[in-house]
Formats: C-alpha cells, structure tokens, sequence
C-alpha cells in the first residue's frame, strides 16, 4: 500500500468513525428507555457496528467521545454519569468487536455479542458498588440490595437490546459503507479484508431474513420484560 493510499484510507476512515459518533450521539437525545434513575438508548449498538468494520480501539474511542459529549450537553449526571457512560459503552464495544474482527462469521457475532453482553453486565455490577453510592449519597450495602431488583435486570436488558440491534443494523450499515470504498480493520491472519456483511449472511438472503428477524424478537421481548417487569418508560428527546 503506498503512503498515499494509506493516508486516503486513514482519512476516510477517520471521517466513518465520526460519523458513527454523530450516529450514536444522536441516538443519546432521540431514544430513551427509563427504569427508576436509569436510562439506556442505542449508541452502544451503533458505535459497535463502527468497531466491527474498523477495530476496537475505534470502538473504544468512540465510547469515550460519546460519553463525553453527552456529558457537555444533555446528560444531568455530570462525571457520573461519564464514568459508567464510558466503562458501560466501552466494555460492551471494545469486548464484541475485539472478537468478532477475529472471527468474521455468523457464529463469531454471536459469540461476540454474547460475551459482550455478559462482560458489560459484569462490570457495571461492579462499577455500581463502587461508584453509585458516591453519586447517591448511599452504601455499598444499600447498592447491593437493588442488583437483584433494578441494576443485574436493567443492565442484562439494555446488553440484550443493543446486542440485537446489532444483527439489524450491521448489514445494511457495513454494506453502504462497502460502496462507499471503505475497506475494514486488518483480520486476525494479517490479511485485509473488505467491510462485508456477516459472512454467514453474505451470500444468503433467506438467512440474512432470519437472523435480523429473531434479532427483532430478541429486542422485543427484552423490551417486554423491561416495560412489565421493571416497569420502564420510554421518551423521544432528551
């Protein structure tokens, strides 16, 4: 690759990942899901669509920018709510698209998102314990006490949504972007590879019909279960 080339494909990806954080950012102020003084939205699943075509530490990035933008403009929890913002999107991001760049398959997506899932709900339980009773005013003991009612449930829903969000939005996202000219992060084997759909569903529509549609049903019975359940809310604008 001439040095050219390289800084014409630094550039354009550079502009891509701005792109996704604008996407994210605007799912900050469109989107709300509210459980008692908690609230999630979509960024987490647009800016792991980026982190899949481009690499983690983009993902990574991407959560920090986003995080804190949020916190300059909208949210209400100040450095707060920054942190968790960061180890949430961050941990969710970075796990599943660390994996999935080294296995680009219908079978490394799912394992990807589901160790994602599980990794993010491990670190805000702990994150939680130990930073939510500063921002409360509360113990450790009393934040203890709302992991089985609010935190461990709330959590697992907004890992579950993202998560299948994920599989609705990553083909049609990923293959705009593939003609657009825009190549992917360097696979596990050194090769470049093209930005492209999960590989299971490249060349198969019917199984890329399925798969966005138990996604779909996945989202929607995490939403059930939060709307019921944790009797949660949802609001347009922030």
């Amino acid at each position: 690759m001439s040095k050219t080339t390289y800084k014409s494909n630094h550039v354009r990806t550079t502009v891509a990942v701005g792109v996704f954080c604008a996407l994210a950012y605007v799912c900050c102020i469109l989107f709300h899901f509210n459980a008692a003084f908690l609230t999630f939205d979509l960024k987490d699943a647009v800016m792991t669509v980026g982190a899949m075509i481009f690499g983690p530490l983009y993902g990574l990035a991407m959560a920090v920018i986003v995080a804190g933008i949020e916190a300059l403009t909208v949210s209400s929890t100040g450095w707060y709510g920054f942190i968790m913002n960061v180890i949430s999107s961050g941990t969710f991001v970075f796990v599943g698209s660390l994996i999935y760049t080294r296995m680009r398959t219908l079978k490394g997506a799912v394992i990807s998102e589901i160790i994602a899932a599980v990794s993010m709900v491990a670190m805000m339980m702990g994150a939680n314990i130990l930073i939510t009773p500063y921002y409360m005013g509360a113990t450790a003991k009393d934040v203890i006490a709302l992991i089985p009612t609010l935190l461990l449930p709330f959590n697992t829903v907004k890992a579950i949504f993202n998560a299948s969000i994920v599989f609705i939005i990553y083909s049609p996202i990923s293959m705009a972007l593939k003609n657009a000219g825009f190549t992917s992060v360097t696979s596990s084997k050194g090769s470049n590879v093209s930005v492209s759909v999960i590989s299971s569903a490249k060349k198969n529509k019917i199984t890329a019909a399925i798969v966005m549609i138990c996604a779909a049903a996945v989202a929607v019975c995490a939403l059930v279960f939060f709307f019921v359940k944790l009797q949660g809310s949802f609001s347009f604008l922030k």
